[in-house]
């Protein structure tokens, strides 16, 4: 059962790591990509699949030898919560920063500033969820090195 745990884990991370490094190069280029979104959703999807073998293990009878083991499993779902609420303000932010009450104030602005509103949105999204795959890359990774005895 450790190869299952450890598989699942260095797959996650991988894909987290993934997410993390495109969504780093498209943060820095002011870049909106679409890969980058289906590798953040796919890495979040991993994580919890993740989370979910390792459940089923434990109902099955199997224990990790290491207690922190389940701090490895268990931050990264919460950390990935948390990322999305620090995303869903992020045009509540932006919008902040120009003293603009909504988005209909937005679209009165000129076309060039809308969509330089929509980039600016768009980056601090990706920084968010690009940071958070991230630590979530350096979590699993922890998780496949501390599974021993499943």
């Amino acid at each position: 059962m450790n190869g299952v745990v450890i598989a699942a884990a260095w797959a996650a991370a991988a894909v987290n790591a993934a997410a993390a490094a495109w969504g780093g190069v498209c943060w820095s280029q002011f870049r909106h990509s679409p890969l980058f979104w289906a590798l953040t959703r796919a890495g979040q999807a991993l994580i919890v699949v993740f989370a979910l073998v390792c459940g089923a293990l434990v109902v099955a009878g199997h224990e990790p030898d290491e207690g922190l083991f389940w701090v490895y499993v268990l931050v990264p779902l919460g950390l990935s919560f948390v990322a999305e609420q620090f995303r869903i303000v992020s045009a509540r932010t932006v919008l902040d920063q120009r003293d603009l009450p909504d988005v209909r104030a937005v679209a009165k602005l000129p076309v060039a500033e809308q969509e330089w509103i929509r980039t600016l949105v768009r980056r601090r999204e990706t920084g968010v969820m690009a940071l958070a795959a991230a630590a979530n890359a350096f979590l699993l990774a922890r998780a496949a090195l501390t599974s021993a005895g499943f």
